[in-house]
């Protein structure tokens, strides 16, 4: 809860501005932007239209720099600290570790993963591309890469649950090479789906700006048809398909949970809502904002004034700050709320020699009353 207000204190910060200067900024900092300049900030967003004849400044009014660079550095040490901890307690569970827990062992590792580029677009917003080439290609293939590979997972997670709980199906030991298989061919759909906006990315100094950029570099037709593809396979491929399989699965247990004969039934309950809640929640506003994004830009929605434009362009970075928060909360949902992950954590760190024997017994708790020890004890963490 402290979390969340903290998000929201730093977004009503980020988007506070003075009325007084905004207008005297749309009255006065009008000029026409080069299309083959400017294709995207922070991956695909900041893009000039096309299709209009406006005269708008490059330089959104009221976007706070300073606050993207703040947003973007409290999100990597949240998302640090906790997949970390996943990563490290995981480590250690060894025989205990069920099918789940190796999807949330790799689904931390790709949050690590997109954590890794959270500094670099904190500079990034503040001082533009410093990098170079090569770390823009790079940088951006292991957040398009992170992004897939993390969506898919919790698509496997939410399958793993329904076979677990609804079908009552235990996958024995032997049967976790299976699990490693699967999240192998997830990383390399990944990674192929990352390829395309790795090899376009390109570092290239703006004079309009007076700093580089990290964007994709298409010139001509091609532009509006590869925008138009990436577009597209993100929304359905990066949100749509798997929150229709999350929704599809995680439905059936709770229905399942609701005939089932047991006191936890209800926890098990509000965690799935809090699970399929968080993911619509963090990647639902961002997903709509880029879909009404391209309908402007391909002439389908009207645009009307520049103030339209800089309204549109802001919302486009509050809800991307709302989908990277999701990297950090990922490891509060899926491990932190489990009694299993808590009395490993607490076993962990007791062998370690970090806390005694007795404060180890003082906070532990019983297992066995999570979602997925609800209808089978081999599920995961939570």
């Amino acid at each position: 809860m402290k979390l969340h207000i903290l998000f929201i204190s730093i977004l009503n910060y980020l988007v506070s501005t003075n009325q007084e200067e905004e207008r005297q900024l749309l009255a006065t900092e009008g000029f026409s932007l080069d299309e083959d300049y400017l294709k995207s900030i922070y991956n695909y967003t900041f893009q000039a239209y096309e299709n209009e004849a406006l005269a708008c400044s490059v330089n959104v009014p009221g976007l706070n720099k300073w606050g993207i660079m703040i947003t973007f550095i409290v999100v990597f040490f949240l998302s640090v600290v906790g997949n970390s901890v996943v990563v490290y307690v995981l480590c250690f569970m060894n025989k205990e570790r069920a099918s789940t827990d190796i999807y949330l062992m790799h689904l931390a590792l790709a949050d690590l993963l997109f954590s890794v580029t959270l500094p670099f677009l904190a500079v990034n917003a503040h001082s533009g591309w410093i990098f170079g080439n090569f770390l823009c290609k790079l940088l951006s293939g292991f957040q398009e890469a992170s992004v897939y590979s993390g969506v898919f997972l919790l698509m496997c997670i939410s399958v793993d649950r329904h076979f677990a709980i609804v079908r009552v199906k235990r996958f024995p030991q032997s049967k976790h090479i299976f699990v490693k298989v699967v999240c192998g061919l997830v990383w390399l759909v990944a990674g192929m789906l990352s390829l395309p906006v790795a090899i376009q990315k390109e570092s290239m100094h703006v004079e309009e700006l007076n700093q580089s950029i990290c964007y994709e570099n298409l010139i001509g037709e091609s532009n509006d048809h590869w925008r138009v593809i990436m577009r597209v396979m993100r929304h359905t491929l990066g949100f749509f398909l798997p929150l229709l399989v999350m929704a599809f699965c995680y439905g059936w247990i709770v229905v399942t949970l609701l005939h089932a004969r047991n006191p936890q039934k209800h926890k098990a309950i509000h965690i799935i809502l809090a699970v399929v809640l968080a993911f619509v929640i963090c990647w639902l506003p961002y997903n709509v904002t880029v879909l009404i994004d391209t309908l402007i830009r391909g002439g389908t929605i009207p645009l009307e004034s520049c103030e339209t434009r800089y309204k549109v362009e802001m919302m486009l970075k509050v809800t991307e700050l709302l989908a990277f928060l999701h990297c950090a909360v990922n490891p509060v949902l899926y491990a932190f709320v489990g009694e299993k992950f808590r009395n490993q954590f607490l076993s962990t760190l007791h062998k370690h020699g970090i806390i005694s024997k007795r404060l180890q017994r003082a906070y532990r708790k019983g297992t066995g009353s999570s979602v997925g020890s609800t209808r089978s004890r081999n599920t995961s963490v939570m």
